[in-house]
């Protein structure tokens, strides 16, 4: 990643920490987006050049992360099985969130809990990620069937986002969230184990 790059993510990450920050103290419907610049430091034009709304701005790390879940499964090496793929990406997606302040996490649910946009905003984002995570599923495990492979997304990325949903909304820390995602993860693996499909290596 280059300069400009990682420089853009800094601002990125600068804006959306000072949003939620504000959005704790002052109430979401009080904080303006001019609130918002001022405490990154940066232009109301610059925050739109990041972000559409205010609304967006409560998943910029939901973003980022999903756009890393979909980097991991397209950098797929030739014939790694598709379990495989799943705990690879997975792994880097937990290492990412042990990260992250688990302050801002307990926030972030805490806005989406109360606001029905909100929900609405989250649901759309993450049914299309799965969608997404379908067809490619179906793409290195073409022997998997198209029910198979929705239920397969489901319950692994469900059945992850379930537990860090819940850590966060109890405001664990970094450590204890990755623990908890963790053993979630060991309990979506001991069912994915059980497809042939999923455990043979896909094309190369």
């Amino acid at each position: 990643m280059g300069l400009r790059e990682r420089k853009k993510l800094r601002t990125r990450g600068a804006i959306a920490g000072a949003a939620l920050r504000l959005f704790d103290q002052r109430g979401y419907e009080e904080t303006t987006i001019s609130d918002i610049a001022a405490a990154a430091e940066v232009s109301p034009r610059t925050f739109f050049s990041y972000f559409p709304s205010k609304d967006d701005v409560v998943f910029a790390e939901m973003d980022e992360r999903l756009a890393d879940v979909r980097a991991g499964l397209a950098e797929r090496p030739g014939g790694e099985t598709p379990l495989a793929t799943f705990r690879r990406v997975t792994e880097a997606l937990l290492r990412a969130i042990s990260a992250e302040d688990g302050e801002y996490g307990a926030i972030q649910v805490a806005l989406i809990r109360e606001r029905p946009s909100l929900q609405a905003m989250a649901l759309k984002r993450l049914s299309d990620a799965e969608d997404g995570f379908v067809d490619v599923l179906r793409e290195i495990a073409p022997e998997v069937d198209d029910v198979t492979a929705v239920t397969v997304i489901g319950v692994a990325f469900g059945g992850l986002r379930a537990a860090i949903m819940y850590c966060r909304a109890q405001g664990y820390g970094p450590d204890r969230t990755r623990e908890a995602a963790e053993r979630a993860l060991a309990i979506v693996e001991q069912v994915l184990e059980s497809i042939p499909g999923i455990t043979r290596p896909g094309p190369a």
